[in-house]
């Protein structure tokens, strides 16, 4: 099980009691300021807008391609180590509304860690150093330190070894 906190609800399904969860206000200034960091071309100034207005964690060099939408509830549970690349249209999710519940959770991505585009990375989910999302992946486990993932469902492509056995292989 993802590493989430979950609260039942009673009555509508949770997301018509989503402002019982968070604020409008906050809802509205996070979506703003997702929308102008969507289409930036300016990395550094992507960067600036998540940590200054969504107290996101992400470290240096880190690159967030066009199009990515981080979570506009709960931006501040996602932290991103340095030198990572977050892949065109990747959603990166803190928060899931059910019909009895919701659940939040932390996400964690490493540092050098690369995600493919189209990717959707479910809330509790933490993604080791040095790790490989392959493109369209649905990530809704962790992902161990220098493996290679990818699918729907996730699975391990290559594990650590064998991607340290590939890379010996890799000639420029």
């Amino acid at each position: 099980m993802r590493n989430t906190k979950r609260y039942r609800v009673e009555k509508a399904n949770s997301l018509w009691q989503i402002y019982q969860t968070v604020s409008f206000w906050k809802v509205m200034k996070n979506f703003i300021v997702i929308q102008l960091a969507r289409y930036s071309p300016f990395l550094s100034m992507k960067n600036w807008l998540y940590r200054t207005f969504l107290k996101m964690k992400v470290g240096n060099k880190t690159a967030f391609a066009l199009m990515v939408m981080p979570d506009v509830m709960f931006p501040e549970k996602i932290s991103i180590g340095t030198n990572s690349i977050i892949g065109y249209n990747t959603t990166i999710l803190a928060h899931e509304y059910l019909i009895k519940e919701y659940r939040i959770g932390e996400v964690t991505i490493g540092d050098n860690v690369m995600i493919g585009a189209n990717s959707t990375i479910l809330p509790g989910i933490t993604i080791g150093e040095h790790a490989i999302v392959s493109a369209g992946t649905l990530v809704h486990k962790d992902v161990p330190a220098g493996c290679f993932v990818g699918g729907n469902p996730m699975k391990i492509i290559y594990s650590r070894e064998e991607m340290e056995r590939r890379s010996l292989d890799d000639t420029f």
